[in-house]
């Protein structure tokens, strides 16, 4: 089916989506690795769900910080995946209006919400390095509850005006939208008018939030780090930095690709697009498929606790 970049119209029911465009006859095989990145995704932070729920000594506030992240990205990944996989497979381009302003407000919020996760994760590791004796006095359930509660309604709440912005421009040009989902700044684009408050809301979600996390967790690292390097043995000092180096693996590979695809679809103009359009995926499919592999791999209690789990299933 050919879709004409010169339609008229104010408000269209729907959006075309092209996946990723000049690279159309090779969707079927790009849908290979997004289809497994995706299924390692929902098994491995179902697992650590299930490790987490069944294991009463990991009913602690750093993994219950770790359940929440692994619900975030299961979330995060399945509000674009299904959709990318049946326009690769079965050429279904099309999407309401109002499920693409759904979709582009979930992936922000999602991904906000994965960025304050990391804040609150920072701040769990900061308490329990730099002040062991207190740890438990001032980590309570219900300092954890609240936590979750606050990183829930600020990328819930702020990321609001996106959708509400995007659905006030008239779209007068095309439909089409050169992206693999309804992401912000491709849908706004299409608006034919001045589009410079959205543009500038996007940076300042892009720029002041997630900067805003970068910088918490930096800080928090460096008084980490001094606690560490305080210690006087070589064994104490890396057995204390073994409990944080997870959730440091997991921060860079979610703040790295983040900012490459921010970087890269506001100022690479040089780049190809199809260039974007995968970093853009990158960026939300490949943190929700390492963050459960990493914890898995690199924390003992979690590794320990699924070694029992299979030993006992076996006897």
């Amino acid at each position: 089916m050919q879709y004409s970049n010169t339609t008229e119209f104010t408000n269209p029911s729907t959006f075309i989506l092209l996946g990723i465009p000049g690279l159309e006859a090779a969707h079927v095989w790009i849908s290979i690795p997004f289809c497994t990145i995706y299924a390692i995704a929902v098994m491995g932070n179902f697992t650590i769900l299930f490790i987490v729920k069944r294991d009463p000594s990991l009913h602690e506030p750093m993994y219950y910080f770790l359940c929440m992240l692994a619900v975030t990205d299961l979330l995060l990944s399945t509000s674009t995946v299904p959709k990318m996989l049946n326009i690769f497979w079965f050429s279904s381009r099309e999407i309401d209006f109002s499920a693409c302003l759904t979709q582009m407000y979930f992936i922000h919020c999602f991904s906000g919400m994965a960025s304050g996760i990391l804040v609150a994760m920072a701040l769990d590791r900061y308490v329990a390095i730099c002040h062991p004796l207190r740890y438990s006095t001032i980590m309570t359930n219900s300092v954890v509850a609240k936590i979750g509660l606050a990183v829930v309604l600020r990328g819930g709440m702020l990321v609001m005006p996106n959708p509400v912005l995007a659905r006030q421009w008239p779209y007068c040009r095309t439909n089409i939208i050169p992206h693999s989902y309804c992401e912000y700044i491709a849908v706004v684009k299409l608006a034919c008018t001045d589009i410079r408050i959205s543009s500038y809301y996007g940076l300042f979600l892009a720029f002041l939030v997630t900067g805003l996390d970068v910088f918490f967790i930096t800080v928090s690292y460096i008084q980490i780090l001094r606690a560490i390097f305080s210690l006087l043995t070589k064994d104490a000092r890396l057995k204390t930095f073994g409990t944080c180096s997870s959730h440091l693996c997991v921060f860079l590979t979610f703040c790295i690709p983040s900012f490459f695809s921010i970087l890269t679809h506001r100022f690479g103009q040089n780049i190809p697009l199809h260039f974007h359009v995968l970093l853009a995926n990158v960026y939300l499919l490949v943190p929700p498929m390492l963050n459960p592999i990493i914890y898995g791999v690199r924390t003992k209690q979690i590794r320990n606790s699924l070694l029992r789990f299979f030993t006992c299933k076996g006897t």
